[in-house]
């Protein structure tokens, strides 16, 4: 596990492809901190901290929606911007918009982990984490 953020990314595509209800992996403030703001941009369900056996986790109730009769993922894409190998950081006039404002983009900043537009908002550059559409 070299990349902790890319492999909950990871988690998270491959249990909406599988439709998977839920999916949990192990706890850091950074990735529950990541989890927090996808869920706050309503592509995911709920997102809460559980202890199983003394340990940590972060579960992640996923969100579909109906399409012609099936259920259909409600993230199309998850995209890791910012690699072990090389980190991607960005001015606040720098932060570019994920699919012509269909998506978003999640932003470690001084201020916390925000959302590209909230980053923007609040006049703040930071290292950009992954793309969400």
């Amino acid at each position: 596990m070299l990349d902790p953020i890319s492999e909950m990314l990871t988690r998270i595509r491959n249990a909406q492809m599988a439709h998977h209800s839920e999916v949990e992996f192990p706890c850091s403030k950074l990735k529950l901190a990541v989890a927090n703001v996808i869920a706050s941009q309503g592509v995911v369900e709920s997102v809460s901290k559980i202890s199983k056996d003394n340990f940590d986790f972060i579960k992640v109730v996923l969100k579909y929606k109906e399409k012609d009769g099936n259920q259909v993922p409600a993230i199309t894409g998850i995209k890791r911007i910012s690699k072990e190998g090389q980190r991607i950081y960005v001015g606040k006039d720098e932060i570019r918009r994920v699919r012509n404002g269909y998506g978003f983009s999640v932003v470690s900043t001084s201020k916390g982990v925000l959302t590209g537009e909230a980053a923007r908002k609040e006049g703040v550059g930071g290292e950009v984490i992954c793309e969400i559409w």
